[in-house]
């Protein structure tokens, strides 16, 4: 049987990953490996392998990386102890291949051990752009790790090829996020309302706002804008989702508690929701506020308008229901306008999701399978575009 690891960090990645991973699960001739680390550990972050397990799915592993700090430094030696973990890990497990998705610190130590064992790497969500964060190194560093690509777009996949890899091994599946969309029974009103314990007899906002983590001291200042732009709309109740343990994102979890222990009437914070419940509320809520990257690739196919703040996404393709503005309280508040405008006149209903792909998960099996059938070789020709 091939060995399929797949590793996930985040709540937000493993709900991505799951139809994935279930595939792989109920594949008689395939091994799932499923490792987790990063936030899933974490009591901080909701010990969020506790959904992972409840899901069905049996933990192989466990790579306990991530430190109480999310300062520069303390970030840079959780990518440590997370290199060493992974080394211990793939020594004992021997997987055929590594499915890693997207761009965060923890999947850069998975891909670094994964690269120097000589196990092949299958990269999801490649090509992309996010000007305002490391992510975007992180990304492209762990497609020339990789042996094989799944973009979300055309545009990526040809950004990944201009990054030298083979036309053949970079293969445009769209994205998971919207084919969980697609595919998974979400929750009516009523019932997200109750397990929320939260009333949602009103309009709300989803709010998820992140560090931009290639600006130095800005995130107070940043997320107190926010806060205050979204004073100025007391007729709608708010759902805010905490950020990750990037640098600096303790910043924007106190001051979520903070302003949610002032606001009771109308808000509530949540550390993980859940695929189905993130997606469900996704669904009712009036717009998304923030600059997470959700807003840009799910929002759209709920046919609701994303205000999205600053620099984080730049660079990332969007639709037409993503509205762009800059960080000051008067242009955030000048975007939910925007937004709440767009919702009233239903000027979104026939717009398309550029994310939109063609049974995704199924897709990315399938060429792995035929990959790891052809003997999965380890090398690669640089990939030269002809000058024009």
């Amino acid at each position: 049987m091939r060995k399929i690891c797949v590793m996930t960090g985040t709540r937000a990645e493993y709900g991505l990953l799951k139809p994935l991973i279930q595939k792989i699960d109920q594949d008689d001739e395939l091994e799932l490996q499923l490792v987790v680390t990063g936030m899933h550990l974490s009591p901080e972050f909701g010990l969020t392998y506790r959904e992972i397990e409840q899901d069905g799915f049996r933990i192989t592993d466990r790579n306990e990386m991530l430190l109480s700090s999310d300062t520069p430094c303390g970030v840079t030696k959780s990518i440590g102890l997370g290199t060493i973990g992974f080394a211990d890990i793939f020594t004992r497990t021997a997987p055929d291949i590594v499915v890693i998705l997207g761009d965060r610190y923890e999947s850069l130590a998975a891909a670094t051990a994964a690269m120097v064992h000589r196990i092949p790497i299958a990269h999801i969500h490649g090509g992309e752009l996010t000007e305002g964060a490391i992510d975007e190194a992180i990304r492209h560093a762990i497609t020339k790790m990789s042996m094989l690509h799944f973009t979300s777009t055309q545009m990526y996949r040809n950004r990944v090829i201009q990054l030298g890899e083979q036309p053949g091994r970079v293969f445009c599946v769209g994205a998971l996020g919207v084919e969980n969309i697609r595919t998974q029974k979400l929750m009516r009103r009523e019932e997200l309302e109750q397990s929320l314990s939260f009333p949602l007899d009103q309009p709300y906002i989803m709010v998820t706002f992140h560090p931009v983590t290639l600006e130095n001291n800005t995130v107070q200042e940043q997320f107190e804008n926010l806060l205050c732009a979204l004073d100025r709309f007391g007729a709608y109740r708010i759902l805010f989702t905490k950020a990750n343990s990037d640098t600096d994102g303790r910043i924007i979890n106190q001051k979520i508690d903070a302003y949610v222990s002032r606001n009771r009437e109308r808000t509530a914070a949540f550390t993980s929701l859940g695929m189905v419940r993130y997606l469900s509320a996704l669904r009712y809520c009036e717009m998304v506020v923030g600059n997470s990257s959700s807003g840009i690739m799910e929002a759209p196919s709920f046919h609701i308008p994303t205000v999205n703040i600053g620099d984080r996404q730049k660079g990332r393709m969007r639709g037409k229901s993503v509205i762009d503005c800059g960080c000051a309280s008067d242009e955030i508040a000048d975007a939910i306008r925007k937004a709440r405008s767009m919702r009233d006149n239903n000027e979104l209903q026939h717009e398309t999701n550029p994310y939109e792909g063609d049974n995704t998960s199924e897709t990315i099996l399938r060429v792995i399978r035929e990959y790891l059938a052809s003997g999965g070789d380890l090398k690669k020709r640089f990939y030269d575009i002809e000058k024009v």
